[in-house]
């Protein structure tokens, strides 16, 4: 098994090292990662200017480095690395759960993944405090590779640990109840303004989802998909227009069709 590995810390980040030697027991793996730290990235593409992609000492591990986003590490190391079966983005120091999935570099990269017809895995970790202690966390990342490898059925897999040790594993969904960013403003020393973007911690958390598992000690593992698309709100929308569609055209039969297909 061929695995790409990368993250949106920078190639430097502890996070990235100890994934890339957990992933080494289960395949070859190759580094590419961000020359610089891209956390909240999202899935941006460098489209005004060429990449560099340079060869960066990792222990025992080919690593490269490029100067551009996540996505952009994984489209250009796939395409130079033939044969890539999945990659594996992180471990990201910071929790991805809820609303921070969508500006997370870490699951961008793991999306650029699954756009180009690859698996992606996105695993994250919190820091409160300290770093997290990846040599005593590296039996519980072994787990979850031994999980999430094999199954190829699992297109892109949202992945977090928590701070302390394990309890064990969860599967959940994304929390979506309460949206944690807020902007405040505050003025430099010379007293022009600026503005932080920053994280307001939520106190309510719905059980069965993927920030309840962290605040709980569990690995939290979430599936998730490309396809945005509200089904419910697709067809209640479809059914709407051809009841209009049918009263505009002044024929009770259709209207009456239309509504059997709304019921």
């Amino acid at each position: 098994m061929r695995i790409l590995v990368s993250n949106d810390d920078g190639v430097y980040s502890p996070g990235l090292a100890a994934l890339a030697e957990a992933a080494s027991e289960f395949g070859k793996v190759r580094v590419i990662a961000p020359d610089v730290e891209m956390s909240s990235a999202g899935h941006s593409i460098t489209a005004w200017r060429p990449l560099s992609y340079k060869h960066t000492p990792l222990g025992d591990i080919e690593a490269y480095r490029v100067n551009g986003t996540p996505a952009d590490c994984v489209a250009l190391g796939a395409s130079r690395w033939e044969g890539t079966d999945i990659v594996l983005s992180g471990i990201n120091l910071g929790s991805n759960v809820g609303h921070g999935i969508w500006h997370s570099g870490t699951l961008a990269a793991a999306k650029q993944a699954a756009l180009m017809g690859l698996r992606g895995i996105a695993l994250s970790i919190p820091v409160p405090k300290d770093q997290p202690d990846f040599a005593r966390l590296k039996p519980s990342i072994r787990e979850v590779l031994e999980l999430l490898l094999p199954d190829k059925s699992l297109t892109l897999v949202n992945v977090n640990f928590p701070h302390e040790k394990p309890k064990g594993i969860r599967w959940t969904r994304q929390s979506i109840r309460l949206y944690d960013g807020k902007v405040l403003p505050g003025e430099d020393p010379m007293g022009r303004k600026h503005y932080w973007f920053t994280v307001v911690p939520i106190t309510e958390t719905d059980e069965g989802t993927d920030r309840w598992a962290l605040e709980q000690g569990y690995i939290s593992i979430t599936p998730l998909r490309l396809d945005l698309t509200d089904e419910e709100k697709l067809r209640a929308m479809q059914a709407r227009h051809s009841r209009r569609a049918a009263v505009a055209s002044g024929s009770p039969a259709r209207a009456r069709t239309a509504e059997r297909s709304r019921s």
